[in-house]
């Protein structure tokens, strides 16, 4: 079963806070004056993926909570008047071009993640001091043990910003979970470390980032390099990742990982976002704003080439779907309708970044699924998409793999011959000015792109739909007015609460697909009417 919602409530507060070698030890001009940090040891990925190996051979011990007591009170409110103060931020003075701010502990994440400091192939901890925060004479942080420690970390923009005290362009907070800043300046949706078990027979466990390690950029163009090790119930693993900083941000990911037991469903590459209404479910919802979602739909490149688009839906119930595949060429979660008018909400919605998985190297047969938990409000988190191998794990196995994650305002690899989908909307089925015979739904697909702007208006394309039960009516295609969109148009009679799955697309007089693939997954529960 997927955690409650209490759980998911607390990881998306969580995330929107954020937001051996033979040289000297690092030098003490890494850190600024009154950082203080420990000696230094050698470090490398390598010997970060043998104590990831044997911390898997071993009995889990949870990560280290300080004074749970206190730390309960770190509610959202107090925790948000507690920041790092800039001044003694890791690379404040260089060499790093982007330096480093940490997050205290808080009722959302009371796990202390020990930092360090990274350059020349030697790592230093970063000692804890209350110090180093910013917080009210009378906040209760202040009477947390001395050697509680930091609850994760975010990187500044560039130093030669003068902003950069504030301006932060992604965060590590919360189990293994971390988020970046798109190409629109916004955050949004997040990215984890894994995921296990989400949406299973077993309790869905949360792994940890117990440890990080970060290494300075050397220019504003190199990029950040991070290690982390991460420790959990039944996985241990170690990661690299090399962020770049440009109009959005880039990261390559390589991870080893290792089972110390069992696991049903363990998620690759996994990703969380928000969806609690759009155009084609507003009218069950009772909100002032026409939609509210982090994202608006999962779009998948499959290892044959075809391109798929699954509009999100928030269900009355969890449901997980899977798309078969091999070695997939990505996969991601999209924000497409970038129109400040479908939001009217100074949080700007329209501004959350898309993000998608590049798979470097085959990942073999497996599926991309898409969990879809019920949201009654926009502070949880309910969408999870990520990959999944099709054999199983099992302990003691060890798995390496490495992709690249995009966090920009489209996917970056846009199909260039054929159409994208722009909107779904789903109403009563019927013609207008005529009866409205009961059972019908009527849904309405828009399609946007060069593949369609050659087509005379009076050449419709073709609507190819499969459905897995029931009849289709009522099916045509047509220009939109005052736009260069297409719309295709049916009715769906399919009694039962059954789910329907739904497939289309736009194809010319020879067949050949002018758009990407539409796929949709219908219920009648959805419906107050049903």
């Amino acid at each position: 079963m997927p955690a409650p919602l209490s759980r998911r409530a607390t990881l998306r507060l969580a995330a929107a806070m954020a937001a051996a070698s033979a040289l000297p030890p690092l030098p003490a001009q890494a850190a600024p004056s009154g950082l203080r940090l420990g000696p230094a040891r050698p470090f490398s990925f390598k010997r970060l993926i043998a104590r990831a190996e044997a911390l898997a051979k071993a009995d889990y011990r949870p990560p280290h909570r300080p004074a749970p007591e206190v730390v309960e009170q770190i509610d959202y409110e107090t925790h948000g008047k507690i920041r790092f103060d800039p001044r003694l931020a890791l690379f404040a003075e260089g060499p790093g071009a982007y330096p480093a701010t940490f997050f205290h502990l808080g009722r959302y994440f009371p796990s202390s993640v020990k930092m360090h400091a990274l350059e020349r192939g030697f790592s230093r901890e970063i000692a804890y001091n209350p110090t180093y925060f910013e917080m009210p004479e009378d906040s209760v942080a202040r009477t947390l043990p001395r050697d509680s420690g930091f609850a994760g970390f975010r990187l500044q923009e560039t130093r030669s910003r003068r902003d950069w005290p504030t301006q932060d362009w992604i965060a590590f907070l919360g189990a293994s979970y971390f988020r970046a800043i798109g190409e629109l300046g916004q955050y949004g949706l997040s990215a984890r470390g894994i995921v296990v078990d989400v949406a299973a027979r077993a309790p869905e466990e949360f792994p940890n980032f117990t440890e990080f390690h970060i290494a300075s950029a050397a220019d504003p163009d190199a990029p950040v390099n991070v290690f982390a090790l991460l420790d959990g119930p039944s996985i241990t693993g170690a990661y690299h990742f090399a962020i770049r900083r440009g109009a959005g941000v880039v990261m390559e990911v390589e991870t080893v990982l290792f089972l110390r037991r069992a696991v049903e469903r363990l998620g690759i590459a996994p990703l969380t976002s928000m969806f609690w209404f759009g155009e084609a479910n507003r009218r069950y919802q009772q909100d002032w704003r026409p939609e509210v979602h982090d994202s608006d739909g999962l779009a998948l490149w499959t290892g044959r080439g075809e391109r798929l688009w699954r509009p999100l839906n928030n269900p009355e119930r969890v449901v997980t779907s899977s798309f078969l595949d091999e070695n997939p060429r990505g996969f991601g979660l999209l924000q497409r309708d970038r129109d400040f008018e479908h939001y009217l909400d100074g949080v700007r919605y329209e501004r959350r970044p898309s993000l998608w998985v590049e798979p470097l190297g085959p990942w073999g047969p497996g599926a991309v699924q898409l969990v879809e938990i019920p949201t009654d409000d926009e502070i949880h988190d309910n969408i999870v998409a990520f990959w999944v191998p099709r054999e199983p794990v099992k302990a003691g196995d060890r798995l390496g793999l490495s992709y690249r994650l995009h966090w920009l305002a489209e996917e970056p690899y846009p199909a260039e011959t054929i159409a994208q989908v722009v909107a779904t909307r789903v109403g009563r089925g019927g013609e207008p000015g005529k009866p409205r015979p009961a059972g019908l739904t009527k849904f309405v697909v828009e399609f946007a792109g060069k593949a369609l702007d050659g087509i005379a208006r009076d050449a419709k394309p073709e609507a190819r739909i499969a459905t897995s039960r029931g009849s289709l009516s009522y099916i045509f295609t047509e220009p939109i007015p005052d736009s260069r969109r297409w719309r295709a148009q049916f009715d769906l009679e399919a009694p039962g609460p059954a789910p329907v799955e739904l497939r289309l697309y736009l194809a010319d007089e020879g067949g050949r697909p002018l758009t990407e693939t539409w796929l949709y997954q219908h219920r009648l529960e959805a419906d107050p009417r049903a």
